[in-house]
């Protein structure tokens, strides 16, 4: 049975209860996600053949100093890095290298900034330069499913809802959904619960309430669903070596649907 509380008087780790927060807290995750989102917009015109994700990872670290940010994957667990770069069949947790992007690759770049003490999480994927179309269809895929899994997120459904819609899409287009990572409730806490499955069943998992808040963020292969990890003991990529991609937003359910804290007309599905 999963337990709400009150996230003014929650302990300051992860208890396995679901945090349920007010008004400023969304208003300070607003802040911080609004940050996020424009240091993934302005990597846009940066991202290009030849740039490196080492150079990538500084010029994120730049703009946390600038706007007096923290980015929070720095130091975490041992990461020494401001960013997490993916390429190709890297589907998450990539380690930002000296090695340039190439024409056609896509790259997954996944942001994160603490300020004030509130985390705005948030990935977005780049085309470096002309992709093949395949690539270029995932990644339409994938930006739909987070689309579908956002407009899952309302009071009333629950958490198998939300994966249940990605799931049903990304297969309906001959795709897969990575199950060894799942979106997580994230505010004063990196990560916290609830575990969001980009998978399941409908009426499945914690039923949503106003005041939660978390990530949705499904990895999407054009192959198969299995991925492993290296061993560096981060960088995950798929197994058969097919592209992956992967978008994020940060959302916090309201009493009539949710908010994107993350919001970036970069990341709006077009049809």
């Amino acid at each position: 049975m999963v337990e709400f509380i009150d996230a003014d008087v929650a302990p300051a780790r992860n208890t396995g209860q679901v945090r349920i927060y007010g008004k400023d807290a969304f208003a300070a995750m607003h802040a911080a996600g609004s940050l996020t989102a424009k240091c993934l917009d302005e990597l846009e015109d940066f991202i290009v053949p030849g740039t490196t994700t080492e150079a990538i990872d500084e010029f994120v670290m730049a703009f946390a100093e600038k706007h007096d940010v923290i980015p929070a994957t720095l130091y975490y667990r041992g990461y020494r890095h401001a960013t997490c770069t993916s390429i190709n069949h890297v589907v998450c947790h990539g380690i930002p290298s000296p090695k340039p992007l190439k024409e056609g690759d896509v790259l997954n770049v996944d942001v994160t900034f603490i300020l004030d003490g509130w985390h705005g999480d948030s990935s977005r994927m780049y085309r470096v330069g002309q992709i093949r179309r395949a690539a270029d269809r995932l990644l339409d895929v994938t930006l739909k499913a987070l689309d579908l899994g956002v407009k899952a997120a309302v009071p009333g459904n629950t958490t198998g809802d939300i994966g249940y819609a990605i799931q049903t899409y990304v297969e309906g287009e001959r795709c897969s959904v990575v199950r060894e990572f799942c979106g997580h409730g994230v505010g004063r806490l990196f990560h916290d619960m609830p575990n969001i499955l980009h998978y399941g069943r409908p009426g499945d998992g914690v039923r949503l309430q106003p005041g939660m808040i978390f990530t949705i963020e499904p990895m999407v292969n054009l192959g198969r669903p299995h991925v492993k990890v290296l061993s560096d003991g981060w960088t995950a990529v798929t197994r058969d070596r097919s592209l992956s991609a992967q978008y994020e937003h940060t959302v916090g359910i309201t009493e009539d649907g949710c908010e994107i804290f993350t919001f970036s007309p970069h990341m709006v599905v077009t049809d």
